[in-house]
């Protein structure tokens, strides 16, 4: 029984590490208000909700539209280049919304690149009058919308995939048009798929910093984020954290409730690959149309506003410290990366060999830290350790242990930790329920031993997924800014944290380098797990 313990007492440690930052922000309801809280009761604070949930209203009217509809168009037609948008429509993934932002201001604002290409092309004229203006709350909307459509690109596109031709052939057995199977047979059926991008999108979207606060637009996040840094309140920044988590819960909870008995069958033997429908004339053109402005104004559009400025102002390139900046990115993706893949496997192995209802439980709570925005866990991180760190100095005279968790990279990799341990823990578990468990039976006959039998026989089969899921975790460090803002040790930078910086100081030229090499990296991590993002077998 004794080795089960082992195993059952790990998870436990592990759901406990997730639990006890996320049961500060709870606990932090029940404290006394501060003076800076009724204040801001009495003046910001219904504005900050009411933004919040505005913002997200439209940012998930968008993201549907677009995602659901390229989907669509890239599953069902044959027309130019479908196979090429199939793949690069993705790769918005790599323009976090806070550069596009960046970019949208450059372009638009006055005497900006818009100004500048105009001038060039038909003389001097006071064209600013004409540019329209990409700023506040429209600004916000359309950077974190096309930076986040590719969660319900991407899962619901995998979703038409596998819905099978069937679905094709019941409309036209029951005398439909293509539009009415459309809404009436396979929108509803990959309704799964679309919740879940929603729900993604939803948690991003609620938990940005980044955009908001370069277009001045007050929310929840922004509100954390100065109740914490610019007043030193941190309670305050706490209730306005429990504001934002309830928030996450009661869309996660209509979700739950809206689906109520509703059952969404995957097609059996009778399983038919989708025939795609060809399209030509003016049909072609429009839905190709339509790929190529997403992706122009996606990705191709914040791309080639930074390589502009790059190369506008060369001067910008020697005040960065290239060099040390990517060491410190490769140094966190690395490290955080390597302990997320190690302890997920760990666990996972634990579950298979322990079969404990109790661990399931406990491993399952443990991976709810990637529905907390990056701000809360932040906040949640400082609370509870500062706490801690106050207790333990009362109790063992050893002086304040904070620290060894804030501000330095062992509280940083682990916030990274709580945020992305389900990314990693159900990457895993998903090609580890495809091992039969008669494979461990007949290494245990031929005298492996547990061990071995990981060693030997579970990693090699599982070392795809693990290359796939390190640069998935890699790509989601890379473009982390509220976290890294706020935990980083003193002068210690990333792409994004310093892209940020030189944006808030008026600096916006000089965050095109930090800003492309950001979107370089991700860029080229996409590239590499494309295969698996888009494979047909999800």
């Amino acid at each position: 029984m004794s080795k089960y313990n082992f195993w059952f007492f790990s998870s436990f440690l592990i759901a406990s590490i997730v639990a006890l930052p996320i049961l500060t922000v709870f606990s932090s309801f029940f404290s006394e208000t501060s003076l800076y809280f009724d204040l801001l009761k009495r003046t910001f604070l219904y504005e900050y909700i009411f933004n919040s949930i505005f913002l997200l209203s439209m940012v998930l009217i968008i993201t549907f539209t677009i995602g659901v509809t390229l989907a669509y168009f890239v599953s069902f037609y044959d027309f130019p280049f479908s196979n090429f948008f199939s793949w690069a429509l993705i790769l918005a993934f790599a323009v976090p919304a806070y550069i596009y932002a960046f970019s949208l201001i450059a372009f638009f604002e006055n005497y900006g690149t818009a100004y500048t290409i105009l001038i060039s092309v038909f003389g001097e004229y006071n064209y600013n009058q004409h540019i329209p203006k990409f700023d506040g709350m429209a600004g916000s909307i359309l950077a974190i919308s096309l930076s986040l459509f590719p969660y319900v690109y991407v899962l619901t596109r995998s979703s038409f995939l596998y819905q099978s031709n069937n679905y094709m052939e019941v409309g036209k057995n029951l005398g439909l048009s293509e539009k009415e199977t459309f809404f009436r047979i396979i929108l509803p059926s990959a309704r799964p798929a679309i919740i879940a991008g929603l729900a993604l999108v939803s948690m991003e979207c609620l938990s940005d910093f980044g955009t908001v606060s370069f277009f001045g637009v007050n929310t929840l996040t922004t509100g954390i984020y100065n109740s914490w840094l610019s007043f030193d309140d941190l309670n305050t920044a706490n209730q306005i954290s429990f504001i934002l988590l309830l928030f996450i819960l009661i869309l996660l909870s209509l979700e739950i409730y809206s689906r109520k008995e509703a059952r969404y069958h995957q097609p059996g033997r009778g399983y038919k690959p989708i025939q795609k429908i060809k399209l030509s004339g003016s049909k072609s053109f429009f839905v190709f149309l339509f790929c190529f402005i997403v992706l122009f104004v996606s990705f191709l559009f914040p791309l080639s506003q930074m390589i502009y400025w790059t190369i506008k102002y060369p001067k910008y390139i020697q005040d960065l410290d290239i060099l040390r900046i990517n060491l410190n990115t490769i140094y966190l993706v690395g490290l955080a990366s390597i302990i997320l893949v190690m302890v997920s496997l760990f666990i996972n192995y634990g579950n298979r060999i322990s079969k404990s209802k109790i661990l399931n439980y406990l491993t399952t709570f443990s991976i709810s830290g990637y529905a907390i925005p990056g701000v809360i866990l932040a906040v949640a991180f400082i609370t509870f350790f500062s706490n801690l760190s106050e207790f333990l100095s009362n109790v063992t005279n050893l002086g304040s242990t904070k620290k060894i968790f804030i501000g330095s990279i062992f509280g940083l990799v682990l916030a990274y930790f709580v945020r992305f341990f389900s990314l990693s823990f159900n990457g895993i578990r998903s090609s580890y329920e495809k091992i039969n468990n008669s494979i461990d039976e007949s290494a245990y006959l031929l005298g492996y031993s547990k061990f071995k039998t990981f060693s030997s026989i579970h990693i090699p089969y599982l070392k795809n997924n693990i290359i796939l899921i390190i640069v998935l975790i890699s790509l989601e460090i890379i473009k982390e800014l509220p976290m890294t803002m706020i935990l980083r040790p003193f002068n210690f930078e990333t792409f994004a944290t310093q892209a940020y910086i030189y944006a808030s100081q008026d600096l916006l030229e000089a965050a095109a380098l930090p800003s492309l090499f950001l979107i370089g990296w991700s860029t080229i991590l996409l590239l590499f797990s494309s295969r698996y993002i888009l494979s047909k077998k999800i």
